[in-house]
């Protein structure tokens, strides 16, 4: 599935400082980390919390959806 978002534009210039300060780490799990495997990194993990719920990512998921609000 391909999706289009539109993101603020003041967000995406702070998402793009945060991304900036993972340039040449080497010890994160999914590789080097742009917008596009960022979002795709987090819907991972938002499957993680019906495909394995136990897990470390669907437990930090849970605890994120939970504080905006989001009973899972």
């Amino acid at each position: 599935m391909k999706i289009k978002l539109d993101i603020d534009p003041e967000i995406a210039a702070q998402v793009e400082i945060f991304l900036a300060t993972t340039e040449g780490r080497k010890d994160c799990t999914n590789g080097p980390l742009t917008m596009a495997a960022l979002v795709h990194m987090l819907l991972e993990d938002v499957a993680l919390t019906v495909e394995r719920p136990g897990s470390w990512e669907a437990q930090a998921m849970f605890n994120l959806l939970g504080a905006h609000g989001y009973e899972c």
